[in-house]
């Protein structure tokens, strides 16, 4: 449980302070869902007008909350968000399905919102039954309390095998006006791309329509959520959520509802910042990681095929244990190079370790020293770079090393 596991070699030194955002308050509960002692549900509640876009999981058995979402995104207009951890409501039936209506339910009578402005997520065991009478016992406390300055408090509470809460910022103008971007994400294992392998929620108050942030969210996550990797499965319940109150139009921002208005580009570039530090943290917080691994791919037949060559090398044990053993066994990345079902020569293959190249033209490369190579694998980033020399297809990825940590992590999460 996120409780009891050490802190991430790889967490950050310190958290940024979360500028208070108009338009959205927080709060947290103990709900005892699962975890005793520590906060488990939050909330998070908008003022009318909020706008709404959202990226699911593209999983087959998505949770009740997915649905839940999905079925109520098309409105684009949000009050109340609700998060649970410990239990993922997901493979739960009808039963599931109900208790995700409840939860709603009660959370309207709290705000006062309508169902269809209220969104939910859950996180945790997949397969048990969510008992949502334990929210009557916190919702109208939690609506009560709610506060613009909660937001790194919620962080802490979606946790489940996290060992830090991750939360990203950003200030952006809108011609000329400043807006703030908070995100945060929870995230450790079950961590794979195609939306959103994660739970994530960012904040604005830039007046900015629905449709546009759908575009700038779905454009955004390709390069940041759906490029990082930790153990190859896509969970159930992923889910990224933006949501913007529009409060900055009170300051001189205009309202955007265009998604190609030049007056978002920096709004898109500081988006998409946020959300690469959030994809980044939840690499970092890897079960049992020591080493961030960037990968590298350029030189494939298309942008697609760098990518499928890329996630190939992030998600192989092989290599994954390799760089967590320090052993630059740069094999394991051609075994993953040949195994992705891309165009692949390997006599034009390079492979670098940082700005070592270890292998050129399908041979070891003549100026490789290993214990030069063996020195670098003893950082905590590892950057990998393969050159397949065949197209000007490139692609960028995130992973870790797979360690013993790993094993008793999961071993261990239901016991």
């Amino acid at each position: 449980m996120a409780h009891d596991a050490p802190l991430s070699p790889l967490a950050p030194k310190s958290y940024p302070d979360l500028p208070q955002i108009e338009g959205v308050r927080f709060a947290t509960a103990e709900a005892g869902i699962r975890y005793k002692g520590r906060t488990d549900v939050m909330i998070a509640l908008m003022d009318k007008g909020t706008k709404v876009a959202g990226v699911f999981t593209t999983s087959k058995c998505p949770s009740a909350p997915v649905d839940w979402c999905r079925s109520k995104l098309k409105s684009g207009k949000a009050r109340v968000l609700v998060v649970n951890s410990g239990n993922a409501n997901a493979f739960t039936g009808k039963e599931g399905a109900q208790a995700t209506k409840l939860t709603a339910e009660i959370a309207a009578a709290a705000s006062g919102a309508a169902l269809s402005e209220i969104f939910l997520s859950s996180t945790g065991v997949i397969g048990e039954p969510l008992d949502a009478t334990r929210f009557e016992g916190v919702m109208d406390g939690l609506v009560a309390n709610a506060s613009p300055s909660g937001m790194f408090e919620a962080a802490k509470a979606i946790m489940t095998t996290d060992t830090y809460p991750k939360v990203a910022t950003a200030i952006a103008e809108i011609d000329g006006v400043p807006v703030t971007i908070n995100g945060m994400a929870k995230g450790a294992g079950m961590i794979a791309p195609d939306m959103a392998t994660m739970l994530s929620y960012v904040f604005t108050d830039a007046p900015i329509g629905a449709d546009a942030l759908q575009e700038m969210l779905s454009k955004s996550v390709k390069a940041s959520f759906n490029c990082i990797t930790v153990d190859s499965d896509t969970s159930t319940s992923d889910t990224l959520m933006l949501f913007a109150t529009g409060a900055a139009a009170h300051r001189g921002a205009p309202k955007i509802n265009d998604p190609k208005d030049r007056r978002l580009k920096d709004f898109r570039e500081k988006l998409h910042a946020v959300l690469l530090d959030l994809s980044h943290q939840v690499v970092r917080d890897g079960e049992g990681c020591r080493k961030f691994v960037e990968i590298c791919v350029a030189g494939a037949a298309t942008h697609k095929a760098a990518k499928r060559i890329a996630m190939s090398i992030a998600n192989s044990p092989l290599v994954k244990t390799a760089v967590a053993g320090e052993d630059a066994n740069w094999g394991r990345i051609v075994a993953a190079v040949g195994k992705a079902g891309e165009q692949a020569d390997r006599d034009k293959l390079a492979i670098w370790f940082g700005d070592i190249r270890v292998a050129h033209r399908g041979l070891r490369d003549p100026d490789y020293d290993e214990a030069t190579v063996s020195a670098l694998m003893k950082q905590e980033k590892i950057d990998i770079r393969v050159e397949i020399g065949l197209g000007k297809g490139t692609a960028t990825v995130w992973t870790c090393d797979l360690t013993k940590g790993y094993i008793e992590i999961n071993g261990d999460y239901r016991s």
